[in-house]
């Protein structure tokens, strides 16, 4: 098919009515027409007209499917259909993860003759403190971030699973924040600090007189977050006794507090997640395979940072800058190296500890390899070491440390690169 040498003029106008940045590309990538946002993202870049899309967006010399990344223009020609990818994208503000939808245009045989593309960058990297650790350019994490992209715009209820440290309450606020219900409340449970005799009326209230000690009424989680989002927390703690109300919950869209026995209606959207694995806890009967077919309608895992080792400087230099307290610091080569090389246990979690530590430890302006930890010496907990090599502490070596610990727990959680939760939940479960 002969392409034609000049896109429609009606096309090209279309373009430049469009709000969001938008071009017109042929079939051999080649930019046709950009409309005024669109140009705006390439200041201090030679005209994007005429060039092709893989070279103004990723600088590359070749189309993004033979440099290891998925193509829309591509697979839109296989499907025939408009298709959805997020894509890491140089801008004039850096770089960006962007969702792109293309849509094939048509001529009057039936082929498709041109594309039209729509950029949106991610909402949640509109904000510094959404973004927090939400950071990184690895085929693990743009495959993760695209399938939250996704899913974000619908109510459906999502289960993130992976490591402790791997930031999944992050990633359940950038699903509320790119959600339509964004300006609605974002409110988090964490169900491994919670005792059994008081989860269900932190999740669903109570009345006044409803047990000993309720002395008035309460509102609980799930009405604290009407129009919004609840995020669960480590749900796979949940007791069996509660695992069936909050089934009802999920069923039915309602609830009634503890001592009630007026229904009530619960607008929310359920983001769950947890360490555990959830489909061996339904097979011993420790979880409800109801339940978790309801929870796992939309299944993200999040990478563990080792799997991730492309994102491991970035989101170094970017966690530097918030734990530094205002001071210029850098990262040595050698300090880079180690960082590259650390098998990182406590994942994102562990790392800005070891940050925050190398800040107090540095009196120059750049973190050596004499402020990081010895990994042949101290045994962190949750996995190997820098050497691989490196054992960890076992829920027995746990308790007794906490025993001999003169400090708080806070401060136990802290040195050993746990959250409060996990040591908290680490603790709880071990015997006698």
């Amino acid at each position: 098919m002969r392409e034609p040498a000049k896109p429609p003029r009606e096309l090209v106008s279309f373009l430049e009515g469009l709000s969001e940045p938008h071009i017109l590309c042929d079939r051999n990538y080649r930019i046709l027409a950009a409309n005024e946002a669109y140009r705006a993202k390439w200041v201090g870049q030679p005209e994007v007209v005429g060039r092709a899309c893989y070279e103004v967006s990723h600088r590359y010399s070749v189309p993004c499917d033979q440099a290891g990344e998925s193509c829309p223009l591509q697979n839109s020609l296989r499907s025939g259909q408009r298709e959805r990818v997020v894509h890491l994208h140089h801008t004039h503000l850096g770089e960006q993860l962007e969702n792109i939808e293309l849509s094939p245009i048509r001529d009057d045989t039936g082929e498709i003759a041109y594309f039209i593309e729509k950029l949106e960058p991610l909402p949640v990297q509109r904000s510094e403190e959404h973004a927090q650790g939400l950071i990184g350019r690895s085929p693990a994490f743009v495959a993760m971030m695209e399938l939250v992209a996704r899913v974000a715009p619908s109510d459906a209820a999502v289960l993130l699973q992976g490591e402790s440290g791997t930031g999944k309450e992050l990633v359940a606020n950038a699903i509320h924040h790119m959600s339509r219900r964004a300006a609605k409340p974002f409110v988090a449970v964490d169900c491994s600090g919670l005792a059994e005799t008081l989860f269900e009326s932190e999740l669903f209230g109570h009345e006044r007189g409803a047990f000993t000690g309720a002395v008035a009424r309460k509102t609980g989680l799930v009405e604290a977050a009407a129009g919004g989002t609840l995020f669960i927390d480590e749900v796979g703690d949940i007791p069996l006794s509660i695992q069936v109300k909050l089934l009802r919950l999920l069923e039915t869209g309602t609830f009634r507090r503890v001592g009630s026995t007026e229904l009530r209606r619960a607008d929310i959207r359920v983001v769950s997640a947890t360490h555990r694995p959830l489909a061996d806890m339904v097979c011993d009967g420790s979880f409800r395979q109801d339940l978790f077919y309801r929870l796992n309608i939309f299944p993200i895992h999040l990478p563990a940072l080792r799997e991730r080792r492309d994102d491991i400087v970035p989101l170094a230099e970017a966690l530097l800058v918030r734990v530094a307290g205002g001071r210029q610091l850098r990262l040595s080569r050698a300090a880079i190296g180690w960082l590259r090389d650390y098998a990182f246990p406590g994942n994102v979690r562990e790392m800005r500890n070891l940050l925050e530590r190398a800040c107090l430890l540095c009196d120059g302006d750049e973190i050596d390899l004499r402020h990081l930890p010895d990994t042949q010496s101290s045994a962190l907990p949750g996995g190997s070491g820098k050497g691989g090599g490196q054992t960890a502490l076992t829920d027995r070596q746990l308790q007794e440390m906490a025993r001999s610990f003169s400090g708080s727990r806070k401060e136990l959680a802290r040195r050993l690169g746990l959250s409060e939760r996990t040591l908290y939940r680490r603790l709880k479960e071990v015997p006698g």
